[in-house]
Order: C-alpha cells, then structure tokens, then sequence
C-alpha cells in the first residue's frame, strides 16, 4: 500500500486526469487528450511520455469482445498445487503460458494457489481443456471450477 501511496502522491491533477482519459479511449490522439484535460498538445505529451517512462502507463491495447470472437463460456479456475515450492509454481507458471485458453492467471494467497479465467467455445471446449490439459500439468493436486451468471462490473484499471 505505501508503494501505492508514494506513486499518487507524486501525480498531480493533470496526470490524474490523463489516466482516465486514456483508460477511457487508450487511442485519443494527443491533441484531443490536451483539449480534454486543459493543457497545449506539447506539455500533455510530455506528461504522458512521463508517466509511460516511470511504468505508470505500461502500455495500450484493443478491448476485445471474446464472445463475438466464438469465446462465450469464461470459467474461473481455483487450482491448488500439491507442494508451493519455487520449481513447482515455475512448472506451473510455465505450462499456463502455453494454454491460449488460460485468460488472466494469478498467484493467490489463501487454500487455493492460483485463480485462472479460462475462455472457450463452450462448456464440452472447457471439458477438454480441463481434462487434456490442466490435469495434466504436474504438481496439479486440486481444481474447483465456478462458471460466471453475468459480469456485474468491468473496468480495465484504477486510477486515482
């Protein structure tokens, strides 16, 4: 949390402002951003190169809707491991990388190692990820799958 802190306590109005604008439209064109948050076209780029050099902006990409793209069923994933030593979460780590299916991968505390969201075609997809693959990874000890009804909140980052 003090790391948290010591970042936004460094970022004045205009940074701020810049942030939300580009987790709004990651594509707006600098002059629009500097119309937007009050500033000329040359200090707004400054400030955004700025927080782009300090890793506070790390990088932009395309919201992509997954169900359009055939993807409709996401799964969520509580995996357990069956010993949490380095050699068996990079083992882990290193098969996740290379299952497309595999979304988002977290590291969790508590009785559950990692927490995955997996997005397939379909439920029978999700069956033969699940049993061709994920079973499979060595020092897998423990799966517990929960199927999400309808996402209730969605945002891409939080910004002071």
């Amino acid at each position: 949390m003090e790391l948290s802190l010591a970042i936004s306590d460094t970022l004045d109005t205009f940074d701020i402002q810049i942030l939300r604008e580009l987790r709004q439209n990651g594509r707006i064109s600098i002059q629009d951003l500097s119309e937007r948050i009050g500033l000329s076209a040359t200090p707004a780029a400054r400030r955004l190169r700025h927080l782009e050099d300090r890793g506070i902006v790390t990088g932009y990409c395309a919201l992509i809707d997954e169900v359009k793209l055939g993807y409709e069923v996401s799964v969520f994933v509580s995996v357990q491991l069956d010993k949490q030593i380095d050699v068996t979460l990079d083992q882990f780590e290193a098969a996740i990388q290379a299952f497309p299916e595999v979304v988002d991968c977290w590291l969790m505390t508590g009785n559950r190692d990692y927490l995955l969201r997996v997005a397939t075609t379909g439920l029978a997809a999700f069956e033969t990820f699940l049993t061709g693959k994920l079973t499979k990874v060595p020092g897998v000890a423990n799966i517990e799958s929960s199927i999400p009804l309808r996402r209730v909140k969605s945002g891409v980052a939080r910004t002071p």
